[in-house]
């Protein structure tokens, strides 16, 4: 097939993941433009956003104020809405969080604080009153929290780009960018399908969201460190352990939320994920890995103050991705009834996480805002529970400092597909 297309885009959005394609439904919505999204892969949704649980959070983890908190809590909202208009299978099953020992006491009640500051309003549970949530779990009191649900985001990303396409946007798979040259008024984009001009561009670039940004001539002050999270799966006959969604109570001092375990929308029981990290930005398996990425790792300060800061739970993470009885072990905590036997290896994902240079953790989403630029640097999970929200608080941005214009209908901007031609070569 062959595209001709406009001598120059209004905004070309970098990333054809869920916060990607959340974006440009925005302002597809909103604006009078002519918008291409750029995808590097061959299909949408072929990272972070195909590879993750599916599981629509309440936000309930996050501290109140932040941008995690307030995108996730109204993400949500919008989430179910947009689900139940579009006929998306979705399910809000809800989640328990177990404590299992004194020590996690004090942490649940902080994570239940923390819920009612969100509007989220868990209800506490006794020992007695986990079992009857889910009759095979350990723990001596918990956390329901009714507003959690599970759906699969690969299809609410096609959903949205259907959106943008509808809307008079175009979408390009398989157009990496390779360069990047800001030219006066316009910016040039050579990818590999192509060279594209734009007046604006929004990066949504996600686990190389740190590289485009430097090819934009922007320092992120951050670099993207991947962590692997590891599945397994319970096998069909031992399904009933779990009757909806599992977690324990986390480590507040990671922004991991330990090993749980999750019922699928399409089916099944996943249990995971660990948290290792990956010598390739893509590596999905232990033995992927790539010389550029982990050279580019060991060469960042940030990086080494990480580890000296981490190395024991690291280590710790990584002995479970060689042993499947450390990973079962891990799990038992929740449901001791569960064996070896019980589970099978199931798929992997790859978080993007961003470091600063002090080692730290980033624990909030990152918007930069630059000349003509939007970089998103860090948008990890809740980010496909908040898309909606994220793109709609990105499209706000955008109209601030891009002096675009506003449509409700955006008739000009259905019209400016006719400036699109598709023809068989």
């Amino acid at each position: 097939m062959g595209f001709e297309v406009p001598a120059m885009f209004d905004v070309a959005v970098i990333g054809g993941g869920i916060v990607g394609m959340g974006t440009a439904m925005a302002l597809a919505s909103r604006f009078r433009l002519r918008l291409i999204v750029l995808e590097a892969e061959d299909r949408l949704a072929a990272h972070q956003t195909g590879n993750n649980s599916g599981v629509i959070h309440s936000g309930i983890y996050y501290k109140p104020g932040s941008l995690k908190a307030r995108n996730c809590v109204e993400g949500r909202e919008l989430m179910y809405r947009f689900c139940c208009e579009h006929g998306i299978p979705h399910e809000q099953c809800g989640k328990i969080i177990v404590a299992t020992d004194a020590a996690e006491l004090g942490p649940l009640e902080e994570l239940e604080r923390r819920g009612r500051a969100n509007g989220v309003a868990p209800q506490r549970l006794t020992q007695a009153q986990l079992r009857e949530f889910e009759p095979h779990v350990a723990g001596i009191a918990g956390l329901s929290v009714p507003v959690t649900g599970i759906v699969n985001y690969t299809q609410v990303t096609q959903t949205f780009a259907r959106l943008v396409e509808e809307r008079g946007g175009i979408t390009w798979i398989g157009a990496r960018v390779h360069a990047v040259y800001p030219k006066g008024s316009e910016i040039a984009l050579e990818t590999a399908r192509g060279d594209v001009a734009c007046r604006y561009l929004i990066n949504c670039a996600g686990l190389q969201s740190d590289r485009v940004a430097r090819l934009c001539g922007v320092d992120p002050g951050v670099q993207i460190v991947p962590f692997r999270g590891e599945y397994y799966e319970l096998v069909p006959g031992r399904q009933f352990l779990v009757k909806n969604l599992i977690y324990p109570v986390p480590d507040s001092r990671f922004p991991f939320l330990g090993v749980h375990f999750t019922r699928m929308i399409g089916g099944g029981v996943e249990c995971g994920p660990n948290a290792v990290l990956a010598l390739k930005r893509e590596g999905y398996r232990l033995a992927n890995f790539s010389l550029k990425d982990t050279l580019e790792m060991a060469r960042y300060g940030g990086f080494w103050k990480m580890v000296r800061q981490y190395w024991k739970t690291g280590m710790g993470e990584l002995y479970r991705s060689f042993s499947k009885r450390a990973f079962v072990r891990a799990l038992r905590k929740l449901i001791p009834d569960l064996g070896s036997e019980d589970i099978r290896p199931a798929g992997a994902g790859v978080r993007a996480q961003a470091v600063d240079r002090s080692g730290a953790l980033v624990d909030d989403f990152r918007i930069a805002e630059g000349e003509r630029m939007i970089h998103v640097l860090n948008a990890p999970s809740p980010a496909a529970t908040a898309a909606i929200s994220i793109g709609q608080t990105i499209a706000e941005i955008a109209q601030r400092n891009f002096n675009l214009q506003s449509s409700a209908a955006c008739e000009d901007a259905r019209s400016a597909a006719a400036h699109v031609r598709i023809t068989n070569n």
